[in-house]
């Protein structure tokens, strides 16, 4: 169950965290691993670290170095892995960090570079493994191509302290759907997944205290909880998986509903609304009870 030998998956940001977690647990299912980090002496010395551990439970794991929002960068790094292992089958997009600020008080830096680095990083290398997958799949009639994408829930509920990381990660989701659309036909499967874990992104900010280690007893919130599930969606058995979203932590996954239409409310007249009438139809619908902002951060997990 779950055997990757043979495959080869390139994990960003993979020196630390939940990267370093997924690199091993792909390796451990037999997978050659591609290790990238940033290039700085710090991320260096730990993506290292990370591929003398993979090795160390007998798998192969190269390391590359680079911006993964950089599109030379994200070029090079999956040049590497073909030079170095000939195919790759698994593109697990992973590296981030936060500039964390309200949106009246953050500056244009703080909003373009932590979504350079979320959406854009993505982008350019779901824009090489899916050019490779399609045209490999045209040459030799199948493919075996993978492609797990990192968002939050904070896509879904909004964080108020986080605009630039919100909105990137929103626009992960709706990115990753149009691929899975785009390359099914291909037999390619790409999700995405959303993880509550602690990680150097989650060491400090809003999520500090939230993802804080147990004094004793089960650590929920350690990056290994959520590697499993990056290795299962890889896996041969996960290939009819395609177009989910999942929240992934401790003991749990939870798969989100896809999108849909609730109430619908029509003008009584069936023409233009006008604002009585939209306030007669929405008003008794958004009445009293009605809880006008739902912060995600405040809802304990389920």
């Amino acid at each position: 169950m779950g055997d990757l030998n043979g495959k080869v998956a390139i994990i960003t940001g993979a020196g630390r965290g939940l990267g370093r977690e997924e690199a091993l647990q792909l390796a451990r299912q037999g997978a050659r691993v591609v290790i990238n980090d940033i290039d700085r002496d710090d991320a260096r010395e730990a993506a290292e670290a990370t591929a003398e551990d993979v090795r160390g439970i007998g798998a192969e794991a190269i390391t590359c170095y680079g911006d993964c929002a950089d599109t030379n960068d994200a070029n090079t790094l999956f040049k590497a892995a073909l030079d170095a292992f000939g195919d790759v089958n698994i593109m697990v997009n992973n590296a981030g960090f936060c500039r964390d600020q309200t949106i009246f008080n953050m500056d244009d830096e703080q909003f373009d570079s932590v979504v350079k680095v979320h959406l854009r990083g993505h982008f350019v290398n779901m824009r090489n493994a899916s050019g490779y997958w399609r045209g490999k799949a045209k040459q030799d009639g199948s493919v075996y191509g993978r492609m797990i994408s990192t968002s939050s829930e904070a896509a879904i509920f909004g964080s108020a302290g986080q605009p630039n990381y919100a909105a990137a990660k929103a626009g992960i989701i709706a990115m990753t759907m149009g691929a899975a659309q785009l390359l099914i036909k291909y037999g390619v499967a790409c999700n995405v997944i959303m993880p509550r874990a602690r990680t150097d992104m989650t060491n400090s900010g809003l999520t500090a205290e939230m993802f804080a280690a147990p004094e004793q007893g089960f650590d929920a919130f350690h990056p290994a909880n959520v590697a499993p599930l990056v290795g299962y969606l890889a896996s041969p058995e996960a290939g009819h998986i395609s177009g989910e979203v999942m929240v992934v932590w401790g003991n749990q996954v939870d798969v989100l509903e896809r999108p849909k239409f609730g109430p619908k409310f029509v003008s009584p007249d069936g023409g233009t609304w006008n604002v009585s009438d939209l306030h007669q139809r929405l008003s008794s619908h958004f009445d009293a009870d009605h809880t006008p902002v739902l912060d995600g951060f405040s809802v304990p997990p389920q």
